[in-house]
């Protein structure tokens, strides 16, 4: 049976590995693309990255200090035995790591802006439970700053455009953030499903590594597409112009009704903040980064 402290332990540990440690495929296509670049600025920019990474892990402090706020994914298996509360639990641990790596207060209460000194209040942090077949457990994490929070979109668009209205779309958002998202950066875009599940897929699709290819054929043509056409803008990393715009775009879709079309899009900066833990051999694990 899987134990409140373990699970706690666990996560607290996902949260400092996200805030202090590039996933390793993150920090390769930002060597690729710093291999690639001409420009001198950009060039700069890109050892500042590489200098601020080293400086983090080396020294176990965040390597942004806006330490975002957080979302997990929670994939429970139905033979899975928990006698605590998840929720609870998770915001002991958002608690925890605010005071132990330590993290920025970024939390607030949306009207009065009254903030939290533990990251921690209605809603946060964001929890979404998926059921599974099975005794597996998973815990996803994935932590987002207010810079591309804010650039990130959902339009509700018609139900007659395709695909190229979509990629417009992207486009067009990318273009709109400048550097504001702290470029280069991942999208994530979440096409069908409703309003709350098109934003859901968006975000989700920011936890697939750069490495993985979109299984879908269809989609992942889609994401070459707009990979190809973004990095065009030269944009640039911290939108001081530059051949990489954007490391990677990822894409997940649902069915959706006939007269509707939801189309979300997740900007993700340059670190790129994400963690995981599963079951190895019995025991929840981080595996990554």
């Amino acid at each position: 049976m899987m134990t409140e402290t373990v699970f706690r332990d666990v996560a607290v540990e996902m949260i400092r590995r996200a805030e202090t440690k590039l996933p390793k495929d993150v920090l390769a296509a930002l060597k690729r693309a710093w291999k690639k670049e001409r420009d001198p600025i950009a060039r700069f920019h890109y050892r500042m990255m590489f200098r601020n990474l080293q400086l983090a892990q080396g020294l176990g402090v965040p390597i942004c200090q806006d330490t975002g706020v957080f979302t997990f994914f929670v994939k429970l298996g139905r033979e899975v035995k928990l006698s605590f509360d998840l929720e609870g639990t998770l915001a002991e641990a958002v608690e925890i790591a605010t005071q132990e790596v330590p993290l920025r207060a970024n939390v607030v209460d949306p009207l009065t802006r009254k903030p939290s000194p533990t990251n921690t209040g209605r809603g946060q942090p964001a929890i979404h439970l998926e059921l599974t077949p099975g005794d597996d457990l998973e815990l996803e994490l994935l932590v987002k700053g207010a810079g591309t929070e804010n650039c990130s979109r959902l339009f509700m668009m018609r139900p007659t455009e395709r695909a190229e209205a979509i990629e417009r779309a992207v486009l067009k958002t990318i273009e709109e953030s400048g550097g504001k998202s702290c470029p280069p950066n991942i999208i994530g875009v979440g096409i069908g499903g409703s309003m709350e599940t098109a934003a859901l897929m968006a975000k989700h699709a920011l936890l697939r590594p750069l490495n993985r290819k979109n299984p879908d054929p269809e989609l992942a043509e889609l994401e070459h597409r707009i990979k190809l056409a973004a990095n065009n803008l030269k944009i640039g990393p911290m939108g001081l112009s530059g051949e990489t715009t954007i490391l990677g775009v990822h894409i997940e879709k649902a069915a959706c009704h006939t007269a509707s079309l939801p189309v979300a899009f997740a900007l993700q900066c340059w670190p790129a903040r994400r963690a995981k833990a599963t079951r190895v051999d019995g025991e929840l694990r981080v595996v990554e980064p």
